[in-house]
């Protein structure tokens, strides 16, 4: 697994910069949105985190101008992905974590094929709302 830059950030500063919107953008990676899930459902619970990542995505997205680059499906979809996971894991960071469950990084596209037969990642309508899986329901 290849070193990402948002790793020079301790839990606590990365996501303190993404709340303020302040984390510079070539950070905010595929794998940079698992860890601020990670992060987010560690501290604040499932339900707490949900509403954490849309509003501060969402935010965070606005501050660049990109509007259009929040999805809400993705996003909340992702993070009921990184919580079923974080249930089986034995790690207590977020780097063990992702090295026990390759797949929420390498392949999670193939991932989210699973729970949804819609494209959700194009889908305007999943952008703008929270789509159920229409295969297999997240746990």
């Amino acid at each position: 697994m290849k070193m990402e830059k948002h790793f020079e950030l301790d839990d606590e500063t990365f996501e303190a910069q993404f709340a303020d919107c302040s984390l510079k953008p070539s950070l905010f990676s595929h794998s940079a949105h698992l860890r601020l899930a990670w992060i987010h459902i560690k501290k604040y619970g499932l339900d707490a985190a949900i509403d954490h990542m849309c509003d501060q995505i969402a935010r965070y997205a606005d501050s660049l101008g990109a509007h259009d680059k929040f999805n809400k499906t993705v996003t909340v979809a992702a993070t009921k992905a990184v919580h079923h996971f974080m249930q089986r894991s034995d790690s207590d960071n977020f780097q063990g974590f992702i090295q026990e469950f390759p797949r929420l990084q390498d392949d999670f596209k193939g991932l989210m094929d699973a729970h949804y037969d819609i494209d959700i990642f194009a889908l305007e309508e999943a952008k703008r709302m929270f789509l159920e899986p229409d295969r297999l329901p997240f746990d």
